[in-house]
């Protein structure tokens, strides 16, 4: 069981106390004199019940990335407009922050998931937009992304209650009250190794217990490097994951399908990993390697597939070198709408020519396509279209599921990741500019939740049902 502590404290200028040490204090004074002690900018704070100051309960103030979290404000005027703000400083030293306009009920109380915003980063009844709707602060630098590198590390927020309807300037401001917050990738007891082992790269991800546990080979795309973020959440959750890294600048011509079939011999081997039980998952060109190696090796047998905004017209016959190439003689595709690159009409229209595309009709296991219909970087959503007209034609249409959201773009993360519309991307890792993934904040940011809960339930169907299920 993931347990959450949960603590409660206020804040009265320089002085942190305790709910009752407080009670003491501001019997002995009154309220004439501790309004005398406020910034002159500052309301004069109403007695309530004998505490003058507002109560913000966070919960889980530690717990993972993807769980809801339960927000209440109490203690304040009927009434009363105040600032809900979100406050995140990340790896790579930027501030991000989400904000939402609320004004309390006749009790003085705010609800997140019962009230509804009236402005700020999002607006209406939405219990985790202090997460999704986050953005960098103002003066940050462009085409940012919040991306967790380190995931022996929790990520720190601060959440706070500001007097009335705040957008900006909050680092002059004084909160009413603060609470920090810790949300984990990692649940306790997982295990993260290290792996260099017959020239694969990456890192294995347990959970707690003894296994051993069905396993999860996860790719991400073409940005290239080790991203372990999504593999330890799955980890979280109960599966063995191993995060490849795959795309090296200095060693892509040595990549092809034998790379992928030796790092999944290496999961069968581990005693940690039930051999017949590894399903493959991958995001963008990650999901166009999980369709080229479950159609055409002979080593690799996954139980199920999983591709997030993927194309099938992008196969892997050779090295990974060679397919760099011949999307290279088709970059003349490429648009620049408003200096930012929109890259999916490369691979349109769909090739008819079986050859140019990975014949999915070979492939014997349940596949779940996650696409969004605003994708602006790949054509995940022709190529999804496509794959069903093949698979019917093969008999195989009841393998293949795919799911396609509204409003959705490129980057279908775990939950509650803010939603970038655009960001920055290394082209050829030399070349930096602004990618258009697409999306709107509000819709992709339902459909990433949504697709988390549909892709664990989908690898609890197909790896854990005929088994003993791993439980945290």
């Amino acid at each position: 069981m993931y347990i959450t502590r949960h603590f409660r404290i206020l804040r009265f200028n320089s002085i942190v106390c305790s709910r009752k040490s407080f009670h003491v204090f501001a019997k002995a004074c009154g309220a004439s004199i501790i309004n005398k002690m406020l910034p002159a900018n500052r309301a004069p704070i109403r007695m309530v019940a004998g505490c003058p100051r507002p109560l913000l309960s966070v919960e889980p103030t530690r717990g993972l990335v993807d769980e809801k979290l339960r927000i209440v404000v109490t203690n304040l005027n009927p009434m009363q407009e105040v600032t809900l703000h979100s406050l995140h400083h990340s790896e790579d030293m930027d501030m991000w922050e989400a904000f939402g306009h609320y004004v309390s009920d006749e009790h003085g109380s705010v609800s997140v998931a019962k009230d509804s915003s009236v402005g700020g980063t999002y607006t209406g009844v939405e219990p985790m937009a202090l997460m999704w709707s986050l953005r960098p602060v103002p003066g940050s630098r462009t085409g940012l992304r919040l991306r967790k590198r380190d995931v022996l590390s929790p990520m720190i927020f601060h959440i706070s209650v500001y007097n009335g309807h705040i957008a900006q300037g909050f680092n002059q401001l004084r909160p009413l009250v603060t609470v920090i917050i810790e949300r984990w990738y990692m649940a306790p007891g997982v295990q993260r190794i290290d792996v260099r082992e017959k020239g694969v790269q990456g890192t294995f991800f347990f959970p707690p217990g003894p296994g051993p546990f069905p396993c999860v080979l996860d790719m991400w795309g073409g940005g290239g490097g080790l991203v372990e973020y999504r593999a330890v959440l799955l980890a979280s959750h109960g599966f063995a994951a191993f995060a490849l890294e795959y795309l090296f600048l200095e060693e892509v011509k040595k990549v092809d399908g034998n790379y992928f079939e030796v790092a999944y011999q290496i999961l069968q081997e581990h005693p940690m990993v039930i051999r017949d039980r590894i399903a493959l998952l991958g995001l963008s060109f990650g999901g166009s390697v999980v369709l080229s190696m479950a159609a055409n090796s002979s080593v690799i047998k996954p139980r199920c597939c999983v591709c997030i905004s993927c194309s099938h017209a992008t196969p892997v016959h050779s090295s990974l070198s060679e397919v760099y190439k011949g999307l290279n003689t088709l970059a003349y595709k490429a648009r620049v709408e408003n200096n930012q690159i929109i890259w999916r009409d490369i691979i349109l229209p769909i090739p008819t020519d079986p050859a140019e595309k990975v014949d999915v009709g070979l492939i014997k296991c349940p596949i779940l396509m996650i696409v969004g219909d605003d994708d602006q970087n790949w054509a995940s959503l022709e190529s999804a279209e496509d794959m069903i007209r093949m698979t019917e034609k093969a008999g195989n249409r009841h393998l293949l599921e795919v799911i396609i959201y509204p409003g959705t773009g490129h980057l279908i993360e775990p939950p509650y990741t803010p939603h970038h519309r655009a960001s920055n991307f290394m082209v050829d890792g030399k070349e930096k500019v602004i990618m258009l993934w697409g999306g709107q904040t509000r819709l992709h940011s339902y459909a990433q939740e949504d697709s988390w809960e549909k892709i664990l339930d989908f690898f609890n169907k197909h790896l854990c049902r005929a088994s003993q299920q791993a439980r945290l």
